[in-house]
Parts: structure tokens; sequence; C-alpha cells
């Protein structure tokens, strides 16, 4: 007896290429990135008045992390992270303040 099937490989969500889910993972990757964005000026902006002694800004903003994959409903996402730099000079490492994303 011989069975004859056919299989049929099922679409990957980052394969669609339906010009409506495109504009929705570009609208959620931009969403996204804000968000992150938003959440590193608020840390940065919780510390705006603390100075080092020749008057800078202690905290601040340094730059992008690598791109990160985040999955989402529609599909997997690329992001860049927000780095923060604390400024302050000591040998000890707890002084130092650090900034985590919270879902990163």
């Amino acid at each position: 007896m011989k069975y004859d099937t056919t299989i049929l490989p099922f679409r990957q969500s980052e394969t669609t290429t339906d010009p409506l889910t495109e504009l929705a993972r570009e609208g959620a990757r931009r969403m996204l990135a804000e968000a992150l964005k938003a959440e590193a000026d608020a840390f940065v902006a919780s510390f705006a008045d603390e100075r080092l002694e020749d008057g800078r800004q202690r905290v601040v903003r340094h730059g992008f992390g690598p791109e990160r994959q985040i999955q989402t409903g529609i599909g997997a996402l690329d992001v860049q992270r927000s780095k923060v730099r604390d400024r302050l000079t000591t040998s000890d490492p707890a002084a130092k303040v650090r900034f985590i994303h919270g879902s990163l």
C-alpha cells in the first residue's frame, strides 16, 4: 500500500510579505525603541541634580548597545537599547549607579 502525502511548510511570521503585517511590525519596532529611549531618559533625568566636582552631570546617556532580537506577538523585532553611564570615579563599585532596562 502506498501513501502519498503532501507536506506544506508553515510560513514563519518573519517571512510574511503582507504589507499590513510589515506595517504593524515596523510600528511595533518604533514603539518599542521609543519606550526604551524614554525609560533611559527618565532614569538620567532622575539624577540631573547630581554633579561631579568639576560641574559636569554625573549620570549621562552613553550611546546604544548592540541590536537584540525581542520576540513579540507580531514576530521577532531588532531593537537597540540605550546605554547609561555613571561618570563618578571611585574604587568602590557599589557606589556606582547602574541602569538596567525593565525588560532587557
